[in-house]
This record gives structure tokens, sequence and C-alpha cells, in this order.
């Protein structure tokens, strides 16, 4: 029988906690599984090693990994995760199996599928509910791995959205009820996945439910690309989400700061799933929370009404969260915050302008309309010094950087990319937000590929008609940033106030 799976989730989460699954990995790792296994007889001639490709144990072991499925479901979880947390392309090349993420993400999903149903057949009163997961890549949009070249990227956000897209559509075709972006250390990464989503959606013409974990690495607090929790937040802001939350890397001791910051401006249901403490190889199990542990710190944040979604990450297992169910079930679930609807802002820190806010310092010195110095500098690809200009400014109290680079004689587009890449790897710059500045559409969305944080473009107006108008709206809202509209329409600079776009 179909069902709103939308209108069932959200019942669910207003009368209780509800409870995600654990760990995959670990339960794969129970089944002391060889290379032979991972291979089957399809892939026994497969040129390199297999196992520890878990992913592919969806067609090579489908059994295993389906009973893995049933026991997170028999120990309480209302929502598992697919078995995909590496099926994109970009992840897989690391076995040369790229063209299989479609297959293996239909066929995980299938599994999973498979699995709810059968709990639900048995148990006709359960509500089982299945996340397509689409986990972070193993490579990073923010951060150059090449010491010698800050700029350079090992994968471009353009990628990351068409792997993105081929993973999401697989799952959906297998059958998935949500849409899970998963242990986000890029912001980056996740608002590519964010935007192959929204794609993906577009095309199909129906939306799913889309659910959001990041990562804290360690305990400064940030993400590995280096963004608080609240900057974070305003970075994907713009997209619907069902939940946003905080998963592995920090066991609950360390992760419970952040989750009580999130809970508290998060105007969406807030998840986590802590790992199992923080790994300890001298430890028979890897991990120093045992499950009656893991549910007591657990309980508390449910006590403090942290919580509308709650399961294990690394390390945990179905005692794990047979524990975590029943220690949160006498607990309402967390009230959703309303935030004030003031503009958000964020490069690796969060900007809020405020009703009583003072001006806002815009540094235009990284203007090459404005800074004869600048654009002589960038002319000459002289970026070293540049970004001593834009460094100038924010020791100067400027609170957000405005990046313009058009100049008849430079690739403005490279010339945009080059330098906000540049940026990134600058904490004392990358901290504010970033305004790109340019009056050619293709260097805005250059631009837009290559900041994490939530930044403002300037601008967009009227000059080339309302339907151009409107979508390069939509577009900027899309990519999750905010905008200048200049007063200006197809006769030009406006006199009036009669005109408006709905």
């Amino acid at each position: 029988m179909s069902i709103d799976v939308n209108k069932a989730l959200r019942g669910l989460l207003s009368q209780r906690i509800v409870i995600l699954d654990g760990a995959m990995g670990t339960m794969i790792q129970q089944h002391k599984l060889e290379e032979s296994d991972y291979r089957g007889e399809r892939f026994a001639d497969w040129e390199s090693d297999l196992k520890g490709n878990n992913d592919l144990l969806g067609i090579t072991k489908p059994d295993v990994i389906q009973s893995i499925h049933r026991e997170y479901f028999e120990a309480g979880a209302d929502i598992i995760e697919t078995n995909t947390f590496n099926s994109t392309s970009i992840a897989l090349a690391d076995y040369g199996m790229e063209s299989l993420a479609h297959e293996l993400n239909l066929a995980n999903a299938k599994l999973a599928k498979s699995a709810a149903e059968g709990v639900m057949i048995s148990n006709p009163k359960r509500q089982c509910f299945v996340a397509g997961a689409l986990g972070p890549t193993n490579r990073t949009a923010s951060i150059s791995p090449d010491v010698n070249d800050p700029s350079f990227r090992a994968v471009t956000y353009d990628q990351l959205v068409e792997s993105y897209f081929e993973q999401a559509k697989g799952l959906v075709e297998g059958g998935v009820d949500i849409l899970f972006v998963e242990t986000v250390f890029d912001s980056l990464n996740s608002r590519a996945a964010l935007f192959a989503i929204e794609n993906l959606f577009d095309s199909l013409g129906k939306r799913l439910p889309v659910m959001l974990s990041f990562t804290i690495t360690d305990q400064s607090g940030r993400t590995l690309s280096g963004q608080t929790v609240e900057a974070y937040w305003n970075s994907v802001s713009n997209i619907d989400l069902l939940s946003v939350g905080i998963n592995c890397a920090l066991g609950p001791k360390e992760m419970r700061p952040y989750i009580e910051e999130l809970s508290k401006i998060s105007p969406v249901f807030v998840s986590t799933y802590p790992n199992a403490g923080l790994p300890n190889p001298l430890l028979p199990t890897g991990f120093p929370e045992t499950p009656e542990t893991l549910a007591q710190h657990l309980k508390e944040w449910a006590q403090n009404g942290w919580l509308n979604i709650v399961g294990g990450c690394c390390g945990t297992t179905p005692e794990h969260i047979r524990l975590i169910s029943e220690g949160v079930k006498d607990f309402a679930p967390r009230n959703v915050a309303k935030p004030e609807p003031w503009l958000r802002l964020s490069g690796m820190e969060a900007l809020t302008v405020r009703p009583d806010s003072n001006f806002v310092n815009v540094g235009e010195r990284t203007n090459v309309t404005g800074s004869p110095r600048f654009a002589k500098l960038i002319k000459n690809e002289n970026f070293e010094d540049a970004l001593v200009v834009a460094r100038q400014q924010v020791e100067n109290g400027a609170q957000i950087i405005d990046v313009n680079v058009d100049e008849g004689m430079l690739d403005s587009e490279a010339a945009m990319v080059k330098f906000l890449n540049l940026i990134a790897s600058e904490p004392d710059i990358s901290r504010v937000p970033i305004m790109i500045d340019s009056s050619k559409w293709s260097v805005i969305e250059a631009g837009l590929k290559c900041i994490q944080g939530k930044g403002v473009v300037n601008s967009i107006s009227l000059k080339e008609g309302e339907e151009q108008f409107l979508e390069h709206a939509r577009l900027i809202r899309r990519y999750g940033a905010a905008v200048v509209v200049m007063a200006f329409d197809e006769k030009g600079q406006a006199d009036n106030t009669e005109r408006r776009v709905e």
C-alpha cells in the first residue's frame, strides 16, 4: 500500500524520538569475510583487491547485508541506511568500479527496502523507513591535496554533482523513502550533493524527504574544511530538509556541546549518531562505549530536549540501538527551533545581520574595477600578493570580502576560481563570507561552485528580462547564496515602484 512518506515521517517525529540504525561496517566485520566473499563468482578475476569494498557485498553477499538490516529493525530502528556509503563513481574509482555506481545503489536500496517490507508484513503496526545513504566521497572540493599548489582541487563541483546525481537516481529507483547525505566533512561536497538531489527531484517531478548529517572532526568544533556548527547550518539552510545532524568522528562526550548548539539553532529536526567513543585499538571492540554507557549518554540528551532522531555510528551494534531505543522512549522529541528571519551568511564562521546591527563592512579592494593595485596583481597572476590585499581587509574590519575579476584582458572565470580556491586555503581570510561580484553570469556561477560558506551574489537585475532573472535567482538559491538585486530592467534604471516580480 502506498503511503505519503513525508507525512508519515513527520507524524512519527511529532510523536516521539525516532530511532536510526547503527554501524554497517562494524557488523560486516563480525562476519569475518575474506577476499573471495567480496569477489564472488562475478568478480573472481577482478584486477584489484576488493576486500573492504563493503558496498559491493550488496551484489556478492546480499544475504549478509539484508540480515544486518533486519537485525537493526529488530533492535528497534525506525530508519535504516542503505549500504551505499561509498557508492559514488568518485569513491569507487579506488577499485576501478566507477561503472558499477548505479547498479550498487539500485541493488543495495532494494535489499534495504525488502528488509523493511518484511518487518512490516510480520508486524503491521510498525512503520519502517529506508534512507539512501550518500557518503562524503574520498575527495574534498575545498582543500588542496597538493602542498605546493593550494589552488589545486582533486575533484570539481561539477564532477561531484554528476556523481551524486547518478547515486541518488539509483537509490530512488531502488525504492528508498529518504535521501540521506551523511558524514559531511567538507561543506562544498555536501552542497554539491544537495544541488544534485534538487536537480534529480526536478527531473522526476517529485520530492523525497532529505536528511543531512555533518561531522565535527575534533574538539576544535569545526568540520575538516574549517566550518563551525552555525556556519555549516547557514551554508545548507537554502535546502528544504527534513533534518540536520552530527555523526561520526567523535564519541558522545566529545560531541555533546555541538549537538546542544545545533539543537538551539536548527529550524528543522535534529539527528545525532555518535561513534561508540573514540577508537581505541587496545580494546577488544575497538571502541570504549558499551551499549549501556552509550545509551546513558544519549538518554541524557533526550532528557535535555535536544533530539528528534538518534542512532549510532562507528562501533555500534544492534545491541547499542536496542538500549538507545529503550533509553529515550520516555522522553518527548525536541521542539524545533524558530530562529528570527535575519540574513545569515557564513565563511568558516557565521555572520548574522540583525535589525540592530551596524553597517556591514564589505571589503572592496579585491575588486579589479575599484582597486588599481589589485587589478595589476591579478593581471600579472601575482595571486600571492593579491591574497595579502584580502587579508588586510579582514584584519581592518571587513565582514564580507567582495571579489570582482571582470577585466577585458582576463579569463575572468579562471581567475575567479583560482583566487577563491586560494582564499579557501587561508583561514584568516575565509572565515568571513565571500561576495561574488560580476556582470557575467558565467563568472558568478564559477565562483558559486568554489565557496563552501553562504556568500552573496552581487548582483542580478531585470536587464535581460524577467525569465532570465527568475532562472538566475532560482540557481543562486540552489547554490546556497544570498543575492543583491539591482534596480534595473530592460529599459534601464528603475525610476518608480510600480513594477514588481512576483
